[in-house]
């Protein structure tokens, strides 16, 4: 495909998910910009993204950026950064998005859209994004599972009836170009809260036993563990008036590792390279909320309270 058949993409955040998401429309032909870390960058300006996927190995022709004002003249503009990064970048984008550009939030937690309209008054698309990837190396990308999107709006939003559901069919029309598979959620408040339940099950676990989630699964104890950290997040998902889909989300949870029995959750990647974690956003979020509504959330508590610990021993960088 010519670069005149797609819009400029630009990717805020260019970690695992941002260069995974970034690297797939680049490689179909979309002329993306990746904003990310100086040495990240740097390693891509001089030979492009290195990306190993489950499927292919090559390095793959992107523009890379420290610098935010790269995003200025990007149609779309992915958020990728971390949570607890999600107001900086917000408020360091809004001067440069261009008018009419798409901002579509692919973070985990299920409040980045509220805090970024709260700090900037930008509006963004949230997405669930359900992928498996690390960055091995400055410029280098592993992707070990899935990479699927699911888009909508949260209640209360109007974008426009028609101009609104437009945008959000071009977005999963650009990404299945891309070979993403993306779709139109109608309860996006349901499966952002479906995402958090899974986060809330690997991802401290993950990080404090060093196990991938094939291993977590494998183990009675852990299972025990995940079926109690779901049953809290459901309840305390119940009292804030979510409308949950039906289904046995304790199943669910366990049968997400068969789709990547490989990964190794993004808070045990940021803990082994002393960084901060999004944690607070995570089991600390159910916790905090549940807290707020009269919720007992004992073992989201514990697993938030036992992350920050590892954090503090590790003196985690800002950076």
């Amino acid at each position: 495909m010519e670069h005149g058949q797609w819009p400029a993409i630009a990717v805020l955040g260019a970690g695992a998910v941002g260069s995974y998401f970034g690297g797939m429309l680049a490689r179909a032909g979309a002329p993306v910009t990746l904003i990310g870390r100086r040495q990240h960058v740097e390693a891509m300006t001089r030979k492009g993204l290195f990306f190993e996927s489950l499927h292919f190995q090559e390095y793959i022709p992107v523009s890379a950026s420290t610098d935010v004002e790269a995003a200025r003249t990007a149609g779309i503009v992915l958020l990728c950064v971390k949570t607890p990064d999600t107001e900086e970048a917000a408020r360091s984008l809004a001067p440069h998005l261009a008018s009419g550009a798409v901002l579509a939030s692919l973070q985990n937690g299920v409040d980045n859209v509220e805090r970024i309209r709260a700090v900037a008054n930008l509006e963004a698309i949230p997405a669930v994004v359900y992928v498996a990837a690390e960055i091995t190396a400055p410029g280098s990308l592993r992707h070990t599972g899935r990479g699927e999107l699911i888009i909508g709006d949260l209640p209360g939003v109007d974008r426009g009836d028609k101009a609104g559901r437009k945008r959000l069919e071009s977005l999963t029309t650009l990404f299945s170009r891309a070979g993403v598979p993306c779709r139109v959620s109608e309860n996006i408040e349901a499966d952002l809260w479906t995402k958090l339940i899974m986060n809330c099950a690997y991802n401290a676990m993950s990080a404090l036993s060093r196990a991938r989630y094939g291993q977590m699964v494998a183990s009675p104890w852990t299972q025990d563990l995940m079926r109690q950290v779901v049953e809290e997040v459901l309840s305390v998902a119940e009292a804030a008036g979510v409308r949950m889909m039906h289904g046995n989300m304790v199943e669910a949870a366990w049968k997400l590792a068969d789709t990547m029995p490989g990964a190794i959750s993004s808070t045990a990647q940021d803990l082994a390279r002393r960084k901060r974690t999004e944690i607070d956003s995570l089991n600390g979020y159910v916790a905090r909320r549940g807290a707020e509504l009269g919720i007992a959330t004992p073992v989201n508590q514990t697993l938030h309270a036992l992350v920050k610990l590892l954090e503090e021993a590790a003196a985690v960088t800002t950076g």
